[in-house]
């Protein structure tokens, strides 16, 4: 169910509603887990952090245009806030948009970033009217790279060693896109199966062989 201003969207297992100022404490117990800073370029999150983090999607919602939906997941069975997951346009006329998601590292494994990002990628074909929807991930999380691959999303292209890590380590991460195109199903792939087509001269293989840094051909979905 969506409307204009306030967005619930009901899943088989979730509930992802707008974010109210109080859910920053929910948030503040799992992003000072290590296992979610790991992929992180911060060392610990504060609450004055995580409260300028809710008050950022708590403003979005007022703005017109819309153009950022960033919702909070809650389990449909007992409402408690477990992550989060949002599309965000740069503008209504571009007609492409990414998503984002995260989850308490305690739900992890258990298919919610997939149900919640299915979602919120059906939102954006089917209620935005959006062409090409794209990820972003850091090409070492793997774990988020296969729920990207459950939606439908191809490998598109790898930056290497483009981001820091946490401050204190200095270490680079490497960044990879994704993207899909198309009409989004309710079980986040698309209805019409895009033609792949590759740069001359590139080699076809696994998505995890695409992945090494001595494979890094960018691969573009095309509207089938």
């Amino acid at each position: 169910m969506a409307h204009e201003r306030t967005m619930t969207i009901t899943t088989q297992r979730l509930v992802l509603r707008e974010f109210q100022e109080a859910d920053w404490r929910a948030l503040l117990e799992y992003q000072r887990d290590p296992r979610y800073l790991r992929y992180y370029h911060w060392n610990d999150r504060t609450p004055p952090d995580v409260r300028a983090f809710v008050h950022d999607f708590v403003v979005q919602q007022r703005e017109r245009p819309r153009l950022k939906y960033q919702l909070a997941a809650t389990l449909k069975s007992d409402a408690r806030l477990i992550g989060n997951c949002g599309i965000r346009m740069r503008s209504r006329e571009a007609h492409e948009a990414d998503i984002g998601y995260e989850l308490s590292p305690e739900h992890w494994g258990h298919g919610y970033a997939t149900e919640a990002a299915a979602a919120v990628m059906d939102l954006g074909f089917r209620t935005l009217s959006l062409h090409r929807i794209w990820a972003r991930c850091i090409a070492e999380n793997t774990g988020s790279i296969r729920v990207l691959e459950r939606l439908g999303m191809r490998l598109e292209g790898r930056l290497r060693e483009n981001e820091y890590s946490r401050a204190d380590g200095g270490t680079r991460w490497s960044t990879a896109s994704l993207t899909t195109s198309g009409i989004s199903t309710a079980g986040g792939s698309p209805a019409r199966g895009p033609r792949i087509q590759s740069p001359p001269g590139s080699r076809a293989g696994t998505v995890g062989q695409r992945l090494t840094p001595a494979n890094t051909s960018t691969w573009k979905f095309l509207r089938g």
